[in-house]
């Protein structure tokens, strides 16, 4: 009998905790389950996983699979939009670079009549980020991005993105910051999510509330209650294989909710990055499989 070395026993493992939460490797395995989701009654974003690439080969040939994959949804007409990253599109080698090559997927989504979401990553980019969605926005129509509760500056951040019209998904953060730039208490963390919220929603443009947390979801639908705000004004989002659940029971009562979907063949260094620079993500992906 031959025993797995430990090394290969962990793999094997992290592989089968994870892949719960990949739509799979191949566009074909990702449009099955959003066609499932949409038959749900929930909207999807598909997000083609990977992150810092230096070759500006690699990210125009990337820029390129969002492209193709902005027209498929389109000609399959499915219910979904597409979330960037912009270290996946060249940030890394240049910012007027990065510009140029996910204006390339904007253009493409907005033919459709689609909406490009510029994901949010640590903090070293935040700054760099926030420039260039305000560069989209003032040239397309279709482009929004994310901020982090957790952030110090986020509240002057989601100031300037309204002002400006632009869409806003607000998340916790799933990365590890210094107390210099984040909020380290989960209770403070959750308290100016919150309050966070509630600039989003009194705002009067469609933003995104994304969260699992059901305290969280509790405290928006509450404070759109009390305040009047339509259902229709706002959406949840929830990563695709959380809280299953709870996406159901929104829909049911009526709210909009996104399903974020990743998919592609870099799922592995992807998520062992997150769950190793942050003990936290290894324990909400713990309570979200004996949960649901």
């Amino acid at each position: 009998m031959r025993f797995c070395p430990r090394k290969e026993t962990a793999v094997g493992l992290f592989t089968f905790l994870t892949k719960r939460f990949i739509a799979g490797e191949t566009k074909e395995e990702a449009f099955r389950a959003v066609r499932r989701l949409n038959g749900m009654g929930m909207r999807t974003t598909l997000d083609i996983l990977g992150e810092n690439v230096t070759s500006e080969k690699m990210a125009r040939d990337l820029a390129n699979l969002y492209i193709n994959l902005v027209e498929a949804i389109d000609r399959d007409k499915l219910t979904a939009n597409v979330s960037v990253k912009l270290t996946q599109m060249g940030l890394d080698v240049s910012d007027d670079f990065c510009y140029r090559n996910v204006s390339r997927i904007i253009e493409a989504a907005g033919a459709s009549n689609m909406f490009v979401r510029i994901d949010m990553e640590g903090s070293d980019y935040t700054e760099r980020t926030l420039q260039l969605v305000h560069r989209w926005a003032g040239k397309y129509d279709n482009v929004g991005t994310v901020i982090q509760a957790m952030l110090h500056r986020s509240e002057a951040d989601i100031g300037e993105l309204i002002r400006r019209g632009i869409r806003i998904r607000l998340c916790k953060g799933a990365y590890k910051e210094p107390p210099s730039v984040a909020i380290q208490r989960k209770d403070d963390v959750n308290a100016n999510y919150i309050a966070l919220m509630k600039i989003l929603l009194d705002s009067g443009i469609f933003h995104s509330i994304a969260t699992h947390d059901d305290a969280m979801i509790s405290a928006t639908r509450d404070y759109a209650t009390i305040k009047g705000i339509p259902k229709s004004n706002f959406e949840f989002q929830m990563l695709y294989g959380i809280n299953r659940s709870g996406q159901t029971e929104l829909v049911k009562d009526g709210y909009g909710m996104l399903i974020y979907v990743p998919f592609g063949t870099h799922w592995f260094p992807y998520y062992y990055r997150r769950l190793r620079e942050r003990k936290e993500n290894i324990l909400f992906i713990a309570k979200h499989l004996l949960r649901d």
